[in-house]
Protein backbone atom coordinates (compact mmCIF):
# COMPACT_ATOMS: atom_id res chain seq x y z
CA UNK A 1 0.00 0.00 0.00
CA UNK A 2 1.15 3.21 -0.75
CA UNK A 3 -0.73 6.13 0.73
CA UNK A 4 -0.47 9.26 2.97
CA UNK A 5 -1.30 8.35 6.57
CA UNK A 6 -3.87 10.84 7.71
CA UNK A 7 -7.39 10.12 8.62
CA UNK A 8 -6.18 8.42 11.56
CA UNK A 9 -8.39 7.74 14.56
CA UNK A 10 -8.37 6.29 18.04
CA UNK A 11 -12.08 4.07 18.45
CA UNK A 12 -12.82 3.84 22.46
CA UNK A 13 -15.33 1.12 21.60
CA UNK A 14 -14.66 -2.05 23.72
CA UNK A 15 -13.42 -3.99 21.03
CA UNK A 16 -10.70 -1.14 19.50
CA UNK A 17 -9.52 -0.06 22.96
CA UNK A 18 -8.84 -4.36 23.76
CA UNK A 19 -6.78 -4.30 20.15
CA UNK A 20 -4.79 -1.19 20.78
CA UNK A 21 -6.44 -0.23 16.81
CA UNK A 22 -5.55 3.17 15.10
CA UNK A 23 -7.86 3.15 12.08
CA UNK A 24 -6.42 4.30 8.89
CA UNK A 25 -9.49 3.70 6.41
CA UNK A 26 -8.36 3.50 2.87
CA UNK A 27 -10.16 3.20 -0.55
CA UNK A 28 -9.72 -0.67 -1.54
CA UNK A 29 -7.64 0.13 -4.61
CA UNK A 30 -5.08 1.27 -2.57
CA UNK A 31 -5.01 -1.96 -0.24
CA UNK A 32 -2.80 -4.83 -1.38
CA UNK A 33 -2.15 -7.69 0.96
CA UNK A 34 1.14 -8.79 -0.18
CA UNK A 35 1.80 -12.00 1.91
CA UNK A 36 -0.12 -14.17 4.41
CA UNK A 37 -3.41 -13.62 2.71
CA UNK A 38 -4.51 -17.84 3.41
CA UNK A 39 -3.51 -17.54 7.13
CA UNK A 40 -6.11 -15.45 7.63
CA UNK A 41 -9.42 -15.97 9.54
CA UNK A 42 -12.98 -13.43 9.31
CA UNK A 43 -14.77 -12.34 12.68
CA UNK A 44 -18.04 -10.88 12.77
CA UNK A 45 -20.65 -9.72 14.79
CA UNK A 46 -23.74 -7.17 15.60
CA UNK A 47 -25.01 -6.54 12.26
CA UNK A 48 -22.17 -8.71 10.39
CA UNK A 49 -21.05 -6.36 8.04
CA UNK A 50 -17.72 -5.35 9.68
CA UNK A 51 -15.46 -8.08 8.76
CA UNK A 52 -12.63 -8.17 11.20
CA UNK A 53 -9.07 -10.22 10.13
CA UNK A 54 -6.93 -11.36 11.77
CA UNK A 55 -4.26 -13.82 11.73
CA UNK A 56 -5.07 -17.34 12.67
CA UNK A 57 -1.48 -18.05 13.27
CA UNK A 58 -0.33 -15.50 15.25
CA UNK A 59 -3.63 -13.40 16.58
CA UNK A 60 -3.03 -10.39 15.11
CA UNK A 61 -5.48 -8.11 13.73
CA UNK A 62 -4.17 -6.12 10.72
CA UNK A 63 -7.37 -5.19 8.99
CA UNK A 64 -11.31 -5.09 8.78
CA UNK A 65 -13.94 -3.83 5.98
CA UNK A 66 -15.76 -1.06 8.70
CA UNK A 67 -19.08 -1.45 9.27
CA UNK A 68 -18.94 2.71 8.70
CA UNK A 69 -17.47 2.13 5.48
CA UNK A 70 -17.60 -1.45 4.39
CA UNK A 71 -16.30 -0.26 0.59
CA UNK A 72 -12.94 0.68 1.75
CA UNK A 73 -10.10 -1.52 4.05
CA UNK A 74 -9.21 -0.40 7.61
CA UNK A 75 -5.74 -0.90 8.35
CA UNK A 76 -4.65 -1.23 11.65
CA UNK A 77 -1.11 1.72 11.66
CA UNK A 78 0.09 -0.28 14.35
CA UNK A 79 0.88 -3.40 12.06
CA UNK A 80 2.66 -1.27 9.27
CA UNK A 81 5.97 -1.55 9.15
CA UNK A 82 8.93 1.37 9.89
CA UNK A 83 5.75 3.69 10.84
CA UNK A 84 6.48 5.20 14.45
CA UNK A 85 2.57 5.46 16.35
CA UNK A 86 4.00 7.80 18.41
CA UNK A 87 4.47 10.53 15.72
CA UNK A 88 1.29 10.10 13.95
CA UNK A 89 -1.42 12.77 14.52
CA UNK A 90 -4.24 10.54 15.82
CA UNK A 91 -8.20 11.96 16.12
CA UNK A 92 -10.21 10.35 19.04
CA UNK A 93 -13.58 8.62 17.66
CA UNK A 94 -16.34 8.03 20.37
CA UNK A 95 -16.91 4.22 19.34
CA UNK A 96 -18.41 3.99 22.77
CA UNK A 97 -21.21 5.85 20.96
CA UNK A 98 -20.90 4.40 17.35
CA UNK A 99 -24.43 5.44 15.88
CA UNK A 100 -24.20 9.16 16.71
CA UNK A 101 -20.61 9.65 16.07
CA UNK A 102 -20.77 8.32 12.40
CA UNK A 103 -22.97 10.77 12.08
CA UNK A 104 -20.51 13.44 12.77
CA UNK A 105 -17.92 14.89 10.48
CA UNK A 106 -15.32 11.58 10.76
CA UNK A 107 -11.10 11.99 10.34
CA UNK A 108 -10.91 9.66 7.37
CA UNK A 109 -13.91 10.79 5.44
CA UNK A 110 -12.16 14.60 5.59
CA UNK A 111 -13.60 17.87 5.32
CA UNK A 112 -17.22 17.84 5.46
CA UNK A 113 -19.08 21.04 3.62
CA UNK A 114 -22.65 21.88 5.11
Amino acid sequence: MRAELTGLTDCNCSVCTKKGFIHWIVPREAFEIETGEAELSTYTFNTGVAKHLFCRTCGVHPFYVPRSDPDKVDVNARCLDGVDVAKLQVEPFDGQNWESAIEQPVPWRGPQSS
